[in-house]
């Protein structure tokens, strides 16, 4: 399979929420929320875009606190923080100022259910002005709309959404090794509708070609592998 970033239409609406909040009016707010359902690339996405420009990437955990966030931007920002909370939030504060560069937190469902943590983002946001995004599951804007204050200053809103069949066409094209027809890829979109059931469908394609030595896969072909292997996994079962 080829290592390539593949642009579907949902990290091109990404992309155009970055460029906004980057070069958006100064009386303009500074967040931004992505979100949607698993397995239809939004980390990858956000790591792609973090590796070609400069941000912190924090993944947020169950365990985090406003204080923990705070620690983890000083250190990804190059320094180590300071022991008081008072001195470490003005320690990110300052950094953030001079550097002007945004931040993503990642798996923000983890801290939306602690007010202060929520709170302690907005703190950033308002102190700093740099453009904070948070990226969340399906239910992540339902999450943060009890935060009036948060939710307020959210001005760019991108939901990724399931593939269209243009989608996976991209996505084959780009990344598979062996041709495959159009009867295909329409089975592969009408199979599996996740960024990683895809690439699966991409791996098993190109395995089913190697021991074959085909050089395209069709939908028969990849009805009887599919069925072979399902038959095999219930036997096992």
């Amino acid at each position: 399979m080829k290592k390539i970033f593949v642009k579907t239409q949902n990290v091109k609406n990404f992309i155009n929420l970055m460029n906004n909040l980057i070069n958006r009016p100064e009386t303009v707010p500074g967040m931004a929320l992505v979100y949607g359902e698993p397995g239809l690339g939004k980390s990858k996405a956000v790591l792609w875009w973090v590796a070609q420009n400069d941000a912190v990437y924090i993944r947020g955990t169950n365990l985090m606190s406003g204080r923990w966030l705070i620690q983890e931007i000083v250190e990804e920002l190059g320094e180590i923080p300071y022991f008081y909370s008072i001195d470490m939030f003005k320690q990110c504060v300052r950094l953030l100022t001079e550097r002007q560069i945004p931040i993503i937190v990642d798996e923000i469902d983890y801290l939306a259910t602690d007010a202060k943590t929520i709170e302690t983002i907005r703190d950033i946001h308002d102190k700093t002005g740099v453009p904070i995004i948070m990226v969340g599951m399906g239910k992540a804007k339902q999450k943060l709309m009890r935060y009036k204050h948060l939710y307020d200053r959210v001005s760019e809103i991108v939901e990724f959404k399931s593939f269209k069949k243009k989608d996976v066409k991209e996505i084959i094209t780009q990344l598979s090794e062996v041709e495959m027809t159009e009867c295909a890829i329409s089975f592969i979109y009408a199979k599996s509708n996740r960024f990683r059931q895809i690439v699966r469908l991409i791996n098993k394609a190109e395995q089913i070609a190697q021991a074959n030595d085909l050089s395209t896969v069709d939908e028969i072909t990849l009805k009887e592998f599919i069925t072979d292997e399902t038959d095999e996994t219930a036997k096992a079962g």
